[in-house]
């Protein structure tokens, strides 16, 4: 069977071309994805939410990042490219995943310049391009701590804790990186850096022992060598994909932190570190739209049920547990039961002061489930795109653009008698583990290549903003569209076209599954079609410059409750408009009031008005709730409800993504009623 996917490959590759694809994946001639992307430079924000998130990265976030990892008094990360490439002297400094953080950032720079065609991001580019070349070995091999270690002299560590050192998960970001970078700018000065690292990989694995071969953690490298894949055609790329697939789980020394205690054939739940496990998810979903594997999709599909039914927040967050041990209550025995961290917890365990919930792994799920939507053109998946990226995604980055967040609970109160590791609060730079301010750096400058996506039989609308689309079509036909909305914050969608391609062509417009009752009009005309909510609707006709789509999305304000399995919030309620969830901070309780003695009144008005925080305009939501303000908890555990009528007073709820730009103060997501 894999002799004949390999075949498939083959038939497929030329040596001597390039593919031309210019998406964010190159998935054009993948031959069991129902959907492709549309070129890096296709998509460009015209107004609105995503235009004022666009205009942070580029103004801030993106300079701010990349000026930080040059500043070695800060982080080392540039340095130690110098160091290795023999420029300077000195040793290694920072976390092991530096190399792949720095890769990160130059990923979003290189997305940056596709839409703006900024000459200095070209520049700057090119001078850390240049330094990478000088810092490769001649077998390919490219990773910082080894590399100072080797030119200075000293000893590096032994392969085997090498794979436990984030080398694959560096060298997967440097690919990844390398192929945006080529369909931004045509150049081919990065690819062919990462050619000799998908080429060290391939050789590694044909004469590694299993345990010498053993999975890095956090597989990028999936992702990563997939994508050359595509972008080279070259065939043994795709068979080390498989390999890697095949050795997976196949040692004794496997953990289900890693997700490789026993192979993935078998794994139909999701375990482990939710980072880990999210990016393997999202490899193996290239990986099927390249072979047509079955096994590979069903396992997928049965694990993506259990993270979306069970285990994810309701902001799209991903990864209960800070610690905890796995299988989990299930086994006396010792050597049955292993530490996991920063992990996918039991179902239904789903904590919220003390959620883990770690922007990468939030970032993960927007990559598993775009490849998802890439390869079955099922709208569940682009859902879970939009929930994350609305919330648990942005709650990662300040609305200046300037510091992060590690992790993003849907808690935080200010009498919880203990301290975690991570901060909650945003910060410039989070020492020791600043990978997630480099990974939102990129997918915030990535998301216009979210927002649609081609298929054989026509043009998939996923995501809403204000937007011009200027592309060609496969068959060859150009289209230009321009997208008009003030979503998420009114659902009127405008699609106006102004370039028609001259053969009929179908829209796709996708009926978010949190909607009900929305509508469809063309040229002012109503369709009087059902409109399914959590489908695409389909309009297929020979169109003319100037017609007009408008479809319309009814935004009222929901009251959500949870399965309830989920012991933590039972009987409590969250507050969710469109695809936003809501959040209250302590800025608008009374004195001596805490965030978790608020009962929100469940027959509030719930009015809606705009504001602006740190010069974005937010739509926040008026509420009521009532207190009793006789309660005392000093010193207890339990006591009988007070008698005595509470005190109702107004609040004012805020975008979940949006708490934390106050200052310091407590906040929630779910509340009594």
């Amino acid at each position: 069977m894999k002799k004949n996917i390999i075949l498939v490959a083959t038939i497929l590759f030329s040596a001597s071309i390039i593919s031309q694809n210019k998406g964010l994946v190159a998935n054009a001639q993948s031959p069991y994805s129902k959907l492709q992307s549309v070129g890096l430079e296709d998509v460009k924000w015209t107004d609105g939410f995503w235009k004022e998130q666009f205009d942070v990265e580029t103004k801030s976030t993106l300079p701010y990042m990349w000026d930080l990892y040059h500043n070695d008094s800060i982080s080392h990360a540039y340095k130690n490219f110098e160091i290795a490439a023999g420029e300077s002297k000195g040793t290694f400094k920072g976390p092991s995943f530096h190399d792949g953080d720095f890769y990160k950032i130059f990923e979003g720079m290189a997305a940056t310049y596709a839409v703006t065609k900024d000459k200095k991001l070209d520049a700057e580019m090119d001078k850390a391009i240049a330094l990478f070349a000088k810092v490769q070995r001649k077998d390919g091999y490219i990773h910082t701590p080894v590399l100072i270690d080797e030119r200075w002299g000293t000893l590096g560590p032994e392969e085997v804790k090498k794979q436990l050192g984030f080398e694959k998960y560096n060298m997967g970001h440097l690919m990844t990186a390398a192929c945006v970078h080529y369909r931004a700018t045509g150049k081919t000065n990065f690819l062919d850096i990462a050619k000799g690292v998908a080429d060290y990989l391939y050789d590694f694995y044909k004469k590694a022992s299993s345990e010498l071969a053993r999975n890095a953690i956090c597989p990028s490298h999936y992702m990563g060598i997939v994508e050359m894949h595509r972008t080279t055609r070259n065939p043994k790329y795709l068979e080390l994909a498989n390999n890697l697939i095949d050795i997976r789980g196949t040692t004794n020394d496997g953990t289900d932190d890693n997700q490789d205690r026993i192979p993935f054939r078998q794994q139909t739940t999701a375990m482990g570190h939710a980072v880990r496990a999210n990016y393997l998810y999202a490899g193996v979903a290239d990986l099927y739209a390249e072979t047509g594997e079955k096994k590979l999709l069903d396992n997928l599909e049965s694990i993506w049920d259990d993270v979306t039914y069970r285990k994810m927040y309701i902001t799209g967050a991903c990864g209960a547990l800070y610690d905890g041990v796995s299988p989990d209550g299930t086994s006396y025995n010792p050597t049955d039961v292993q530490k996991i961290h920063q992990a996918y917890g039991r179902p239904f365990q789903l904590p919220n002061a003390t959620a883990h919930t770690e922007t990468c792994a939030n970032i993960g799920n927007v990559l598993w489930n775009w490849r998802m939507l890439q390869i079955t053109a099922d709208a569940k998946y682009a859902d879970i795109v939009e929930l994350a990226l609305y919330n648990s995604v942005l709650s990662g980055i300040s609305l200046e653009g300037t510091k992060f967040c590690y992790n993003n609970p849907l808690n935080v109160s200010k009498d919880l008698p203990f301290k975690q590791r991570w901060s909650k609060e945003r910060e410039g730079y989070i020492a020791l583990s600043n990978c997630c301010a480099p990974n939102v750096t990129r997918t915030v400058a990535e998301v216009n290549n979210y927002a649609y996506s081609f298929s054989k039989d026509g043009l998939y609308v996923n995501l809403y903003g204000s937007n011009t689309l200027k592309t060609t079509m496969p068959d060859g036909q150009k289209i230009e569209i321009e997208q008009q909305t003030n979503y998420p914050w009114d659902g009127k969608i405008v699609l106006k076209i102004i370039k028609a391609p001259k053969e009929a062509q179908a829209f796709f417009l996708r009926i978010p599954g949190w909607s009900q009752g929305s509508s469809i009009s063309l040229n002012n005309k109503r369709i009087n079609d059902e409109v399914v909510s959590g489908t695409y609707f389909k309009i297929n006709q020979k169109w003319k410059k100037g017609d007009v789509i408008e479809l319309n999305i009814p935004m009222p304000v929901e009251l959500m409750q949870a399965n309830p399995l989920v012991e933590e919030i039972k009987n409590q309620i969250a507050v969710k408009r469109g695809p936003i969830v809501y959040c209250l901070e302590s800025d608008q309780l009374p004195a001596g009031i805490s965030i978790n003695e608020v009962v929100l009144n469940a027959n509030s008005q719930f009015t809606t008005s705009f504001t602006e925080l740190n010069n974005r305009k937010l739509l926040t939501i008026n509420a009521t709730s009532r207190n009793s303000q006789d309660y005392s908890w000093d010193k207890k555990l339990y006591q009988p409800i007070s008698s005595k009528s509470a005190k109702e007073y107004s609040l004012n709820l805020i975008p979940y993504f949006a708490w934390g730009n106050k200052g310091k103060g407590e906040m929630t997501v779910w509340m009594s009623h």
